[in-house]
């Protein structure tokens, strides 16, 4: 049996994961939005491609372009400084799903 086929076996013995029955969450992940451009980008590039975008933010969702108005950083080098740009204009926290 190959390595392939033990990991294969054992993804079918592993538990599946059962979502909830509550509310669902409104918005994109920031990381989901991010994904979908190529780094680097200036701000305004990232407004006019995703700036209409509802993200997830814990005080509920919000349009990407709000959020990067709160943004100083007019140019993102990197996917990861884009991320936690915008995770330091909205804060950190559980997700409101009312």
């Amino acid at each position: 049996m190959s390595e392939d086929d033990n990991e294969d076996a054992e993804a079918e013995e592993a538990p599946a994961v059962e979502l909830g029955d509550g509310e669902s969450v409104e918005g994109a992940p920031i990381a989901r939005v991010a994904s979908r451009l190529t780094w680097a980008l200036q701000k305004s590039e990232v407004d006019r491609k995703e700036g209409d975008t509802l993200i997830r933010t814990p005080d509920g969702p919000r349009e990407l372009s709000a959020v990067l108005e709160d943004v100083d950083n007019p140019y993102f080098e990197t996917r990861r400084e884009f991320e936690a740009d915008v995770r330091a204009a909205v804060g950190t926290g559980p997700v409101q799903t009312e």
